[in-house]
């Protein structure tokens, strides 16, 4: 009996180092690491110092006979470059290498298709992919024989390349009038929340700092946690009970990465903007990595373009069980910071304290007697606040409590 299996691609990494001192090493090591998540081995590496990027071929001819060698060599079955090639550049690399050649772009959004679990996930891969293989149709056209499967063809793929402009961006409108259909979903559930009075926090961080972790230890929310970058995809909304009785909705968001493709932004941009419209960000970074503070910088960069920065923020500095203890750890630009543990639990009920009283910044503090005939309002009180004295008297209910400020004029 024959037994089919699956061969392993092989790749070569290239990247562009623009100047010294540039995180290109950085970067390197996690195209390697998005690599492997894609179900690649990296067989090699090539970095070229240039003061930019070839125009036509992204590095040097003689960095491409470099490469060539490298390809027969270790028998590689395609380069993956650092950057986000243009269509002339893939196609001029594919001519001159016979392989198959990806960019970081490519890979990222073939980690995604794969991961997207949900309709609506599925929904944003799909157009991003379509938007991306839209302007590199040309590119792609004589090399679609070279690129066979693996990396690059999951989701749409190949059958979409195929096909001409026309029919794809009719495909395009489609999943967008759909993704129009969710985003206006949210906007009702978000309205429903105001209505409410439900505060939101949604926890945002560098893909792979345990959000999903986090939200599964306060929340008991059941979602998958790998170590690998986007282990999850799709969006998960918990409930969590504070100290007093307070209610918070926790929203885990997709994670952020250095030179997050721009079609992905704007795919997710309905799952995104939940940090949006979220009253606090909690913001969850990996304490282990030696590069923590470029991950931040990454964080804050995509918050700004999503209209988030100005939030009222708590940075949970995570996986702190995996250090000495003297590591000194800042964030200028957070109300409140913390070293946590997601794994251990270390330090989240004092996190919950902090979360708390940040949340309490926007209740009104109320000392009133409500008649028996309207105890009613108490426990709106007791489901939208926080409620601290409740006392049966002759005259009525008197009560202190904490009362979201929009809603203090009502009760």
């Amino acid at each position: 009996m024959i037994e089919n299996k699956e061969v392993e691609e092989k790749v070569i990494l290239v990247a562009v180092s623009e100047r010294d001192g540039d995180d290109t090493d950085a970067s390197l090591a996690e195209l390697a690491d998005l690599a492997n998540t894609a179900g690649a081995e990296v067989v090699g590496t090539l970095v070229q110092n240039l003061p930019r990027p070839n125009p036509a071929t992204y590095v040097g001819s003689g960095k491409v006979e470099e490469i060539k060698d490298l390809i027969w060599e270790t028998e590689a079955t395609g380069i993956i470059c650092d950057d986000e090639l243009k269509p002339s550049q893939m196609k001029n690399l594919t001519d001159a290498l016979d392989t198959k050649v990806m960019d970081r772009t490519l890979l990222i959004l073939d980690i995604f298709a794969a991961r997207a679990a949900t309709a609506e996930g599925k929904l944003q891969v799909e157009l991003a992919q379509l938007k991306y293989s839209l302007t590199r149709l040309t590119g792609f056209g004589s090399s679609m024989s070279r690129l066979g499967g693996g990396i690059g063809t999951r989701g749409p793929g190949e059958k979409k390349l195929e096909i001409d402009r026309r029919v794809i961006r009719d495909r395009v409108a489609h999943l967008n009038e759909e993704l129009k259909d969710v985003e206006r979903h949210r906007d009702i559930t978000r309205s429903r929340r105001a209505k409410t009075h439900t505060k939101v926090a949604a926890i945002v961080g560098y893909t792979n700092s345990g959000k999903s972790t986090l939200l599964n230890t306060l929340t008991d929310a059941g979602v998958l946690e790998e170590d690998k970058l986007f282990a999850t995809l799709d969006p998960t909304t918990r409930m969590l009970m504070l100290p007093g009785d307070q209610q918070v909705l926790l929203t885990d968001t997709v994670g952020f990465i250095r030179k997050l493709p721009h079609q992905l932004v704007n795919a997710f941009k309905s799952t995104l903007e939940e940090a949006k419209y979220a009253d606090i960000i909690i913001n969850v970074a990996d304490a282990s990595n030696p590069l923590w503070d470029v991950q931040m910088q990454v964080v804050y960069q995509t918050l700004e373009e999503l209209g988030a920065a100005d939030k009222p923020t708590i940075t949970l500095f995570n996986k702190c069980d995996k250090l000495t203890g003297d590591e000194v750890f800042s964030d200028f630009r957070a109300d409140k910071v913390l070293r946590i543990s997601a794994k251990t639990g270390m330090g989240l009920d004092e996190f919950k304290e902090i979360l708390s009283e940040m949340l309490r910044a926007g209740k009104v503090f109320i000392q009133k007697t409500y008649p028996y005939d309207k105890a009613g309002d108490i426990q709106r009180i007791r489901k939208y606040g926080e409620l601290l004295t409740e006392e049966y008297r002759e005259d009525g209910i008197y009560v202190e409590a904490w009362v979201p400020a929009e809603a203090a004029g009502t009760l």
